[in-house]
């Protein structure tokens, strides 16, 4: 893991999806890979409500820490919503999109990072 605050973002997202029932959530390190992002999140939603949902909890998080979106869009028609932090970029997919667009393929030669909280958390 590591202590750089755009990782510690991107991983505080993940956890914020994962914990609001998103799957598949992944953080991908693109330094040096991408002039896209620094991070990128990527996770698929449940439904149109949760994925509006998750979008909303992750820029209330933001606010907190001082983080506002540069841009979001996707979130009239719920089937890939993405909310642009300039160093970290959040993905919520429906299923068939997630698919369809397959960004770990990609950026399938970017590092994943590990994220998941421990059992003991």
């Amino acid at each position: 893991m590591t202590n750089e605050p755009a990782a510690q973002f991107a991983i505080e997202l993940a956890r914020i999806a994962s914990e609001s029932k998103s799957e598949d959530v992944i953080v991908l390190d693109l330094r040096g890979i991408s002039p896209v992002a620094e991070y990128v999140v990527i996770c698929t939603g449940t439904s149109d409500r949760q994925m509006n949902g998750v979008a909303d909890q992750i820029i209330e998080y933001a606010k907190k820490f001082g983080e506002k979106p540069f841009g979001h869009c996707g979130q009239d028609c719920a089937t890939w919503i993405i909310v642009d932090f300039v160093n970290v970029v959040f993905h919520i997919f429906a299923r068939p999109h997630r698919a369809y667009y397959d960004l770990e393929l990609l950026w399938g030669d970017a590092p994943r990072l590990t994220w998941q909280r421990s059992e003991s958390a």
